[in-house]
């Protein structure tokens, strides 16, 4: 007879894992059930490209690879993950724009004074300015991430918002509620436009904001941009070793307290008796019993693949089925190179290296690959964030090269005139390479070997419909309590002891690890509810 779990968790992402990791702090007997044979879900690390001159191989993230959030999250210091390998180092400044056809970049730093002296550099006003954008937006996000942490009705939305405003001050100076609430419902460019003048700052706050998914001039997307403010607060962050480091660490803190993960273990099913959930089958027909099951695997593959239509309200599997998963993302080329970049626009820059280098020379620029992107196209031109963490993290790589992993957007998994991932992912792949070459023409021929993951490539390696990285898309009308349904928006489900607990829930995708908080939080609460416990 099979082993009867207290808690099933679906998925080894690292909202997954999160969840599992409270859950056994508390005592809890968890099983963590993975589809692949490498745990970590979009937050692993790989070791790729191993040859006879590069025999040790290099260290290669496969999914997210900045991290940001998770750092304005409890999450590390209550699981303790230090003290399971996880050391972070600081990427200072954050994010760099190098300014085409000048020798000047413009630095990030976690530090306002050290930003705004670099603005300045091209901007005066627009330095001045965001010394004011900044103070604005810290006062609304100090509110906003209480909400984030917590289920989200629109009475805990209005509650915690309260109590941050109640702890840290006003959220708007006074006489500024009516613009403060104009600029949230505002798109992110125009809010971005409403403080600066200069190209150059418009076009790096716009396009880091972008990361998040909506395009510049969708309608409340503000908060988006105003993230911005908390990056000084926390700055940027970067596991040792690579980005996976964080889920290993997760996975040997639930180890030691008793639980286990299981890889290549993917769930066919979740059992289902009389509207309740007990359990799991997987793929090779093996079944294993748990009193809660977590899924954090994607809203639409839990409830219309594990679950079934068959086990659904007429309503649920209606509104779930008419989730916006959108049409893809963006793709990225993971490279293993002899050098570092070395940038026109800064080439002795001491810093440049440390953080996100934000490849996209103007807005025009910007709208053109949204625009190929909207009419089913590959960007022409794609715009690209590079990220060069072997500077920072030797450990990343052999002696004597480099990693530079390549993010671009927007590039529709669904593409018209016939065109096929699967036939020209060495020609868009080519693009992106050629956006870095453009902007550090030292790295023509620096290729040693590169991964590439298209929209489809990300769906079938981390089970991301039609490759949208945030799992659904993040409009205003698919975030808060409308993410991903109503129905489905305090991590229940109508189906009695199963939960979600993925970015497809509250607050959405990035490393964050507060949708796995939360659920397990909720989970929590209905266990001291069951006597059986």
């Amino acid at each position: 007879m099979s082993k009867t779990y207290d808690v099933i968790v679906i998925g080894s992402g690292h909202n997954g894992l999160t969840s599992a990791c409270y859950l056994a702090k508390a005592g809890h007997k968890v099983l963590v059930l993975e589809r692949r044979d490498t745990i970590g879900g979009a937050v692993c690390t790989e070791t790729m490209f191993k040859s006879e001159e590069y025999p040790e191989g290099f260290r290669i993230d496969v999914g997210s690879s900045a991290h940001f959030m998770i750092h304005q999250t409890p999450v590390i210091k209550d699981l303790n993950l230090e003290k399971y390998g996880l050391e972070y180092i600081e990427m200072d400044p954050f994010m760099s724009f190098p300014v085409p056809g000048e020798e000047k970049v413009i630095h990030f730093h976690r530090s306002v004074d050290k930003t705004v002296e670099s603005i300045a550099q091209v901007s005066e006003s627009d330095a001045r300015s965001y010394r004011e954008f900044i103070e604005f937006w810290k006062r609304i996000n100090k509110g906003v991430l209480k909400t984030f942490l917590v289920p989200p009705t629109t009475k805990n939305i209005v509650t915690e918002m309260a109590k941050g405003q109640m702890r840290d001050g006003s959220m708007f100076a006074k006489g500024d509620q009516v613009s403060g609430l104009q600029q949230i419902f505002a798109s992110y460019e125009q809010v971005v436009n409403r403080y600066f003048s200069n190209s150059h700052v418009k076009t790096a706050l716009i396009w880091m904001a972008a990361q998040s998914g909506p395009p510049p001039d969708q309608s409340a997307t503000g908060p988006f941009v105003g993230w911005q403010a908390m990056l000084h607060e926390s700055g940027g962050k970067r596991p040792k070793g690579g980005s996976g480091m964080l889920t290993q660490a997760m996975a040997a803190m639930l180890k030691d307290h008793g639980g286990e993960v299981r890889a290549d273990s993917p769930v066919d099913k979740i059992l289902i008796s009389g509207k309740r959930a007990h359990g799991v089958r997987l793929q090779d027909g093996e079944e294993i019993q748990g009193r809660m099951i977590i899924s954090n695997a994607h809203v639409q593959t839990t409830m219309l693949k594990m679950v079934g239509p068959e086990n659904l309200p007429q309503e649920t599997l209606r509104d779930v089925t008419n989730i916006n998963v959108g049409n893809g993302f963006g793709m990225v080329i993971r490279c293993a190179v002899k050098e570092l970049p070395r940038y026109t626009s800064a080439p002795d820059d001491p810093y440049i290296h440390n953080g996100l280098q934000m490849l996209c020379p103007n807005m025009a620029y910007m709208k053109s690959a949204i625009g190929d992107y909207q009419k089913g196209l590959p960007p022409e031109k794609p715009a690209v964030v590079a990220m060069t963490f072997s500077k920072i993290d030797p450990t990343l790589c052999p002696e004597g090269a480099h990693t530079v992993f390549l993010w671009a957007q927007w590039h529709p998994y669904e593409m018209q005139n016939g065109l096929q991932w699967d036939d020209i992912r060495e020609q868009e792949a080519q693009k992106i390479y050629d956006v870095l070459v453009d902007y550090a023409p030292n790295m023509k021929g620096k290729l040693i070997d590169w991964y590439i993951q298209t929209p489809l490539d990300i769906e079938r390696k981390h089970g991301l419909l039609k490759g949208n990285v945030m799992h659904v898309e993040m409009s205003f009308d698919q975030m808060f309590m409308f993410r991903p349904t109503p129905e489905l928006s305090k991590y229940e489900t109508p189906i009695e002891h199963l939960y979600l607990s993925s970015a497809s829930c509250h607050p959405g995708g990035g490393v964050f690890a507060a949708a796995g908080h939360n659920a397990a939080h909720v989970v929590l609460k209905a266990m001291k509810k069951k006597k059986w416990f």
